[in-house]
C-alpha cells in the first residue's frame, strides 16, 4: 500500500520500489481498500529486499517494527525514516473486520506519506 501511495502522492518526483523481509502476495484486502481511494495496486508484486541489494537509495522507510529490526543496511543510502505502523497482513475475522484494519493502515500511511512528499 505504502508504495501505491507514495507513487500517487509524489507522481514523477520519486522513484519508488518497495520491498519485504519475507515477501508473499499482495493482499487482496489491500488491493481492495487502494481501488476504494481510486489507486489501482492490482499490477503490483510482493518483493524481497534481496532484489535491491548493492543499490544506494537517498531515502528508506521502514513502516513496522519488525522490518526496522531485521531490515538490511544499504550502504551509501541517504535517510532512514522509520514509521511504526501495524502490520495489516495479521488481521483476523470477517473479510469487513480484516478490511477495516487494511483502511486504517491504508489512512494512517496516507497521512505520513503526504507529510513526508509536502517536507521533501
Amino acid at each position: 500500500m505504502a508504495e501505491g501511495l507514495l507513487r500517487h502522492e509524489a507522481g514523477d518526483r520519486f522513484q519508488v520500489h518497495s520491498a519485504g523481509i519475507e515477501p508473499s502476495r499482495v493482499r487482496p484486502e489491500s488491493i481492495a481498500v487502494m481501488l476504494e481511494i481510486g489507486i489501482d495496486i492490482s499490477n503490483h508484486r510482493s518483493k524481497s529486499i534481496d532484489e535491491f541489494a548493492g543499490q544506494e537509495f537517498d531515502y528508506v522507510i521502514t513502516v513496522c517494527d519488525n522490518a526496522r529490526q531485521s531490515f538490511p543496511v544499504f550502504p551509501g543510502s541517504g535517510r532512514y525514516i522509520h514509521w511504526s505502523i501495524d502490520d495489516p497482513a495479521a488481521a483476523q475475522g470477517s473479510d469487513e473486520e480484516r478490511k477495516t484494519i487494511f483502511r486504517r493502515v491504508r489512512d494512517t500511511l496516507g497521512t505520513r506519506i503526504h507529510s513526508f512528499v509536502e517536507d521533501n
